[in-house]
C-alpha cells in the first residue's frame, strides 16, 4: 500500500471532524472520498498532506509515519495538494503560478538569490523547464502567460493539477476537482486524472459528481459525520444500504450529480 491511515481522528474543541477513520490507498489506483457537505472530507485531507495535527492515530506513506510532519515536509516526500477553493495567485501568469511549485526541490538559499549565485541559476532553469513539462502534460501551455484573472475555472483546474504536479508527488490529492465545471470540462479533467495514473501518479480525490466518481474510481471511501460508513469499488458503494441512505438520497438518485 502507498498509504495507509489507522484509526485516525480529528477534534476541534468539541466538536469531531474525523473520528477513528481506518483506510488505504494502493499505489496506481484512482481513490475518490465521497460524503455529504460536513461529512469530514476536507479535514481527512488536511489530516494526510500535514495542514492538521490529528488528535489520535496515524498515517503512513510509503512506510513512514508522517503524522505529526508539518505539510512542506510531506509535500517533499512526494504528496502532491490541491484545493477545494483554487489556491492561485490572480494577477501573476499561470506560468509564474506552477514556476511556485517545483521551488519545493531546489536547495538554492537566500544567499544565492542576493547574489545570482550559479545554483540559484540553474535551480531557476530547473524550474522553468518542469513548469512548462506539467503546463503541457495538463494542456495549458498555451495560457502559460495569461494572468490567472483572465483564465476560466476550467483552466484554473488544470493549472492548480499543475502546480500540484511541479511538485513531483508520488501521491495526488484533488479536492473537488470538477466543481464549478460543466460536464464536457468534469470529462476532461477525469481523462486527466486516468492520464496522471498511465504516468505512474496516484490519485485521492475528493469529489460530489457521483457519475463521474462511479466511472472513475477504483476504490471509493464514504464518510459521514466524520466516520467512515463504507469502504469498496463502485458498484459495491452504489449499492450499499448505510450509502444510499446517507449520500446518495435514495436509489433513485444514485446517479445524479
Amino acid at each position: 500500500m502507498l498509504l495507509t491511515i489507522d484509526q485516525l481522528t480529528k477534534s476541534f474543541g468539541g466538536l469531531t471532524a474525523v473520528q477513528n477513520v481506518s483506510a488505504s490507498i494502493e499505489r496506481g489506483t484512482i481513490t475518490a472520498v465521497i460524503g455529504p457537505n460536513g461529512a469530514g472530507k476536507s479535514t481527512f485531507f488536511n489530516l494526510i498532506s500535514g495542514f492538521h495535527l490529528p488528535s489520535s492515530g496515524n498515517v503512513i506513506y510509503k512506510g513512514e509515519d508522517i503524522s505529526r510532519l508539518k505539510a512542506d515536509k510531506i509535500a517533499r516526500l512526494g504528496v502532491g495538494r490541491t484545493f477545494q477553493t483554487t489556491h492561485l495567485f490572480e494577477q501573476a501568469t499561470v506560468l509564474d503560478n506552477v514556476l511556485i511549485g517545483h521551488r519545493l526541490r531546489t536547495k538554492a538559499g537566500l544567499f544565492d538569490a542576493i547574489f545570482r549565485t550559479k545554483r540559484e541559476k540553474l535551480e531557476q532553469k530547473k524550474c522553468l523547464q518542469k513548469a512548462e513539462e506539467v503546463l503541457e502534460f495538463v494542456g495549458a501551455s498555451s495560457i502559460a502567460y495569461a494572468p490567472i484573472s483572465a483564465i476560466t475555472q476550467e483552466q484554473q483546474k488544470r493549472v492548480a493539477f499543475a502546480l500540484a504536479l511541479a511538485t513531483d508527488p508520488e501521491l495526488v490529492l484533488l479536492d473537488e476537482p470538477a466543481a464549478g465545471v460543466n460536464p464536457d470540462e468534469t470529462e476532461g479533467l477525469a481523462e486527466l486524472m486516468k492520464k496522471m495514473v498511465n504516468h505512474g501518479k496516484t490519485v485521492c480525490l475528493i469529489e460530489h459528481k457521483m457519475p463521474m466518481v462511479m466511472s472513475l474510481a477504483d476504490h471509493i471511501i464514504v464518510l459521514n459525520h466524520g466516520q467512515k460508513i463504507a469502504e469498496g469499488k463502485p458498484n459495491d458503494i452504489k449499492n450499499d444500504e448505510n450509502v444510499i441512505n446517507a449520500y446518495l438520497g435514495g436509489t433513485d438518485n444514485a446517479s445524479a450529480s
